[in-house]
């Protein structure tokens, strides 16, 4: 798969601020934006450097940048860089999240240390991220801002507490969002993915075997989700396409979740 810019990019001249952009979905995202023509701020706490020299490889515009997104200070270095760099802010991709790595157990035993830290970047980091855009995008007076959450919110799946409630605050977060920003021409949106197939998952044997299969086996379309799958929705809500919807949820899980 290139990413070189398409004749009729539907995001040429727009600016996308992407969190968790280092690896896995998030780099997806990131790849799939600049082949619709925006240029990307690949945003981690680890190093992206490869994913945005990756897409200037491919003919695109990215920067790397290094970002703790439970630090007010280090969200709003990024958000100045990017600024510095391309002049703009027009969307921002809340992806960066503790998922994949987290054991799978009864609510009693998750530590409070834990149930700290992925509140802290499930639900800080992106009010944080979205605080420090806001000035850029209100003076523009145009801005998507597109939450990532789960398709576990609508399931109240178990054994996950400390993340599906993480998840359900940005669900929460989103629509109050949504209200306080239109007047400033930033639409707020939530795309809610299921469990998805990319390196992260793979590489947690937690996520194999009987839970990959029942999620399948849950779904009207009856296959594994891809990082892909969900690119065309992100596409669409970080798009002009989507200037009239505000404050929504799209799930992407093949139809496990129907709301």
């Amino acid at each position: 798969m290139t990413y070189s810019m398409p004749f009729s990019a539907r995001l040429a001249g727009k600016v996308a601020i992407v969190t968790g952009a280092a690896q896995g979905i998030g780099a997806r995202y990131a790849k799939a934006l600049a082949a619709e023509g925006a240029a990307v701020v690949c945003s981690d706490l680890l190093d992206a450097e490869s994913v945005a020299a990756g897409i200037r490889a491919e003919g695109g515009r990215a920067l790397a940048i290094r970002t703790d997104v439970t630090s007010a200070e280090s969200t709003a270095a990024m958000a100045a860089a990017t600024v510095d760099a391309f002049g703009r802010i027009d969307i921002l991709v809340n992806n960066a999240g503790l998922f994949a790595n987290l054991a799978m157990q009864p609510f009693e035993q998750i530590a409070v240390a834990e149930w700290d830290l992925v509140m802290a970047v499930n639900v800080r980091g992106p009010f944080l991220c979205t605080q420090a855009v806001f000035a850029q995008m209100r003076s523009q007076q145009y801005g998507k801002v597109i939450n990532i959450a789960s398709g576990t919110v609508f399931k109240g799946a178990p054994m996950l507490l400390h993340y599906v409630s993480s998840k359900g605050a940005v669900v929460a977060m989103t629509r109050a969002m949504a209200r306080e920003l239109g007047d400033a021409g930033i639409r707020v949106n939530t795309l809610a993915p299921g469990l998805t197939t990319s390196e992260n998952t793979l590489s947690n044997p937690a996520w194999q075997g009987a839970v990959s299969q029942n999620n399948i086996a849950s779904r009207a379309i009856k296959r594994e989700l891809t990082p892909e799958d969900l690119c065309g929705s992100l596409v669409y809500l970080a798009s002009a396409e989507s200037d009239f919807v505000t404050g929504q949820v799209i799930v992407v899980d093949g139809g496990s979740v129907m709301h």
